[in-house]
């Protein structure tokens, strides 16, 4: 599988499963993402999941719904804590599978 990408189960998000991999100078991790069930506007939409150095899968972020403000498109962001990642998903360079969605890195604005 291509680097920096999620494999969702379908183009339905909010309920799909998925395995990817994101990879920076930093660090390289596998990835599985499971959907929540939450009535919360907050909380996440999926669990992602690593691996830890001796193998054990762990909780290590999370993939949130939200909305564009100046166009009230929905969009979906991703996190990984432990090592303050953050991305936006879209759709993959050069696809045409919607369920397969690029991870779009970002960082923190800087504070002027």
């Amino acid at each position: 599988m291509t680097t920096n990408c999620i494999k969702f189960t379908s183009t339905d998000f909010e309920t799909a499963k998925g395995v990817g991999s994101i990879s920076t100078l930093t660090f390289d991790l596998d990835i599985t993402v499971e959907p929540v069930a939450s009535s919360n506007p907050m909380a996440p939409t999926h669990r992602v999941l690593g691996r830890s150095p001796r193998g054990k899968l762990v909780e290590c972020g999370g993939i949130w719904k939200k909305q564009n403000k100046e166009t009230g498109a929905d969009y979906y962001t991703l996190t990984i804590r432990d090592h303050g990642f953050n991305a936006n998903l879209g759709k993959a360079a050069n696809q045409d599978d919607l369920s397969l969605q690029a991870v779009i890195p970002w960082g923190p604005k800087d504070a002027a």
